[in-house]
């Protein structure tokens, strides 16, 4: 989400929940189709195509582009559980389990903990990807290996999974696939398509990605991104504790807990959150859980937040924490 407000402040346009239905060469551009969440259909038109769709990147290539590749990415399920914290302190944990795969266990939301995760192939469409009752079972017993308390089933809160689109190297074992990413650059105007890479090195992929288009654009500038902080990551010398301190001191009327909510998810960006507010009453209505009005319009506004889901669980983790009737009176707004 950063990335992309950070493209926007940059002359990006970011269109959510818009999919591109056609991409074809003419003229010495690529024209570009797409449909909106809401039926309209656009056109665009560029130099430069590049696909960096993850998991969909084939679907783009043979459906969108109507080309094909011989590269191939494969999909590995990765699950994660939340349950309440069952120790006491700041510590997260690595686990080994008996298959030598590392689990870990994390503080996570305060007062609860985050255990993850498993590493199996996955086959079927990637949006439809769903944490099994054999990977639940799995992560409670990697982690009963080594804890007095025993967590069972009724213990789990909630639950994700993602895929991870990993460049198919034909390694047999999941976990043996590289998560290395590989390019391919074809035709002119040129299509750049990205398989594999991960969330840790996506700034090196990104360089390397301007790199292989840099003799279709020679005044290219030079690469940035090392030394550059992300929206609201702009703090002196990066130091957290010393931003928030000043923060609270400029806003002693937030409660401890607020306060902290807003400036590890917002970082200096949480002025535009608060929006001139001077009390908490200023804030609008509470929806439980340090959710405010003023936080769901921010996201609104500024991070393309378009359903409760959007506001309570991807943008912030305050669905976690809310009743249901909280939530439903979030979903109201939409």
């Amino acid at each position: 989400m950063l990335n992309a407000v950070d493209a926007e402040q940059r002359g990006a346009k970011i269109m959510v929940r818009t999919a591109a239905t056609s991409a074809r060469r003419s003229d010495g551009m690529w024209h570009v189709e797409f449909r909106t969440g809401a039926g309209e259909n656009r056109k665009a038109a560029a130099k430069v195509l590049v696909n960096a769709a993850g998991p969909w990147v084939e679907t783009v290539i043979n459906t969108v582009v109507g080309s094909n590749s011989s590269r191939r990415v494969r999909l590995v399920k990765g699950s994660h559980i939340i349950v309440k914290k069952f120790w006491q302190g700041p510590q997260a944990y690595l686990l080994q389990n008996h298959d030598k795969r590392v689990i870990f266990v994390n503080p996570y939301e305060g007062d609860m903990a985050l255990i993850g995760t498993t590493d199996i192939p996955y086959e079927g469409r990637a949006e439809d990807v769903a944490i099994a009752d054999d990977e639940v079972d799995y992560l409670l017993s990697a982690v009963n290996r080594y804890t007095r308390k025993q967590l069972v089933g009724d213990d789990v809160l909630s639950s994700f999974s993602g895929v991870r689109p990993l460049y198919d190297d034909n390694a047999a074992n999941p976990s043996a696939v590289t998560r290395d990413y590989v390019f391919d650059v074809e035709g002119a105007p040129p299509l750049l398509s990205v398989f594999g890479g991960k969330i840790t090195t996506y700034r090196r992929l990104a360089e390397h990605a301007l790199q292989k288009l840099r003799p279709y654009f020679p005044q290219m500038g030079r690469d940035w991104t090392a030394d550059a902080p992300l929206p609201g990551g702009d703090m002196a010398g990066a130091n957290f504790s010393a931003f928030f301190s000043d923060f609270r001191s400029r806003h002693a009327w937030l409660p401890q807990d607020l306060a902290l909510h807003y400036a590890r998810l917002y970082g200096t960006l949480s002025e535009r959150v608060l929006n001139g507010a001077r009390s908490v009453a200023d804030l609008g209505t509470p929806f439980g859980s340090n959710c405010y009005a003023a936080e769901v319009d921010y996201l609104r506004r500024s991070e393309w937040a378009q359903t409760a889901e959007d506001i309570l669980f991807r943008r912030t983790k305050c669905g976690l924490h809310m009743s249901q009737s909280q939530r439903d009176a979030v979903a109201a707004l939409y």
